[in-house]
């Protein structure tokens, strides 16, 4: 089947009454997964048709204001969060997905948790040999390269330096930016299309080649009949309100690939009655982390530059029992200081007032590779409305980032802090580094501190055994013949690294078995 028509990008509001389509493919979703996916297939020349939930905005919106990108371009306009709120997460809703309002990081899927998937897990197929085509066109196509030490804005240089100042191991980050002017908004989308998402790179190339997106397009259900899907059924959302138009979508598609993100996607096939026996939406990773906020006599004005340029491995293995770590940098806008500095009164105006002066540090702890580590949960609640989202933190994560806080200010101090806090309710400050125990005896239990998340992992497993996963090592959910899942959901584990890269290199090798199931 050829497309019939020019490929377009179509908001909610532009369609005036119910709609059918029918196509190669349905791909629901269009952020790292989805876009790759899509771009792929109408490369081999497939029709395919795009849903993704979230608006079609482009630099003409992205204004660098807090209050207008969150609301517009992040899942639960920024407040995503597990069901006891201990865990609160980033993660984007909007044409491009995650990659729009990330901060660019890009590694290739480490060898060892490739090596791990494979033996353990049962996934064939995803190695690093066949993933280094994807990736080597990927780095070139979105411009992936190592972010000079010299560009560094000073709340990484910092970083830098603290590492540097204890012999710890340190890097440069990869990031995919072209033209970059360092404005620091990379988390609100680029106002100059600098970063290299989807949005401005292999969305706009599929729709010239053909492919069609709906934005505004919430999926509800998958129709299934025997061992097929038979349609896709959406609802049209108006783009000022975000609420139902009344107008109703159906794609009827020979395949059907979601590619909506590890919350979302396992929500889908829940929606469906797809659980797979119980499978999907558990084995939900979420690289569960802290942020250390110190404070410098000298400014750092840590909203300019790019946000994460560098990171440390330094105790990204631990041993088998313990729970690796990355530390990278986060950027410190003022809406995401306030909340992440907390405080009442006085206190938070006092914190507020020192913002400039507050250099932050992160870690990402890989999660899912401690011996009996299932991770958390997707399900649904209210009668399919509303997700559950449930990530129990267990006593090897909160030793991990126990562990993690002491290091990060050993290290914020060796780079010269006046002081550093924990992001308690009651934060821990320390100056020196005799004070460092007091970090190792705060209140570490959920809702004593803060612990963030933007990066979903996992809830629809790949394996070659039907019994522990739900798609198999080609990408197909098991028990349907035309339904694929490509995105971040598949992992049978967290990646333990920034993972857009990873989730762009499997949709691109995925792309094969997504085409010969339409016989391309």
């Amino acid at each position: 089947m050829s497309c019939a028509e020019a490929g377009r990008i179509h908001t909610g509001d532009e369609v005036a009454q119910d709609l059918e389509r029918t196509c190669d493919v349905c791909v629901v979703g269009s952020g790292a997964g989805g876009a790759v996916l899509a771009h792929a297939l109408v490369e081999r020349g497939l029709c395919v048709v795009m849903l993704e939930e979230g608006g079609y905005h482009t630099r003409r919106e992205f204004d660098m204001r807090e209050d207008h990108a969150f609301p517009r371009l992040y899942q639960d306009l920024g407040n995503r969060a597990t069901d006891d709120l201990s865990l609160t997460m980033l993660q984007g809703r909007s044409v491009g997905g995650g990659t729009t309002v990330n901060w660019c990081v890009c590694y290739r899927t480490p060898p060892k948790v490739l090596a791990l998937w494979r033996d353990v897990h049962g996934a064939e197929g995803l190695s690093e040999e066949a993933l280094a085509p994807h990736w080597d066109w990927l780095e070139q196509r979105l411009h992936i390269a190592e972010w000079p030490i010299a560009a560094a804005n000073r709340n990484n240089r910092l970083l830098w330096d603290g590492l540097g100042a204890l012999g710890y191991e340190r890097h440069s980050l990869k990031r995919n930016v072209q033209r970059c002017v360092n404005s620091g908004y990379c988390g609100m989308g680029c106002p100059v299309d600098a970063k290299q998402g989807m949005l401005v790179t292999l969305i706009p190339e599929a729709v010239e080649r053909g492919l069609t997106v709906f934005a505004n397009a919430r999926v509800l259900r998958l129709e299934t009949r025997g061992r097929r899907v038979e349609a896709v059924h959406a609802q049209l959302l108006d783009p000022e309100t975000d609420r139902p138009t009344g107008r109703r979508l159906t794609v009827r598609a020979r395949v059907t690939a979601l590619c909506a993100g590890a919350i979302n996607s396992p929500a889908l096939l829940l929606r469906s009655g797809l659980d797979g026996g119980g499978r999907v939406g558990r084995r939900t990773f979420l690289h569960p982390g802290i942020v250390s906020a110190a404070l410098f006599e000298e400014p750092v004005n840590a909203w300019y530059g790019a946000p994460m340029s560098v990171g440390s491995r330094q105790f990204a293995e631990r041993g088998d029992d313990r729970l690796g770590y990355l530390m990278e940098t986060p950027p410190v806008h003022p809406m995401l200081g306030a909340i992440a500095l907390g405080g009442f009164g006085l206190a938070h105006q006092e914190a507020m007032e020192q913002l400039a002066h507050v250099q932050a540090a992160l870690v990402i702890t890989r999660d899912g590779v401690v011996e009996g580590d299932e991770g958390g949960t997707v399900a649904l609640r209210e009668g399919g409305r509303r997700l559950s989202i449930q990530y129990p933190l267990r006593a090897h994560h909160w030793e991990a980032l126990r562990h993690a806080q002491v290091e990060l200010a050993r290290v914020q101090l060796a780079a010269g802090a006046r002081e550093v806090r924990s992001l308690h309710a009651r934060p821990v400050v320390v100056r020196r580094a005799e004070d460092l125990p007091l970090l190792e005896r705060a209140p570490w239990e959920a809702l004593r501190v803060k612990v963030f998340s933007a990066h979903q992992m996992g809830g629809c497993a790949m394996g070659g055994d039907p019994a522990r996963s739900v798609v198999d090592s080609r990408l197909r959910y098991h028990g349907l013949d035309n339904l694929f899942v490509a995105d971040g959901s598949v992992f049978p584990t967290s990646v333990g690294v920034n993972p857009q890269q990873s989730i762009f290199g499997l949709a691109r090798w995925g792309a094969q078995h997504v085409a010969a199931a339409v016989g391309a």
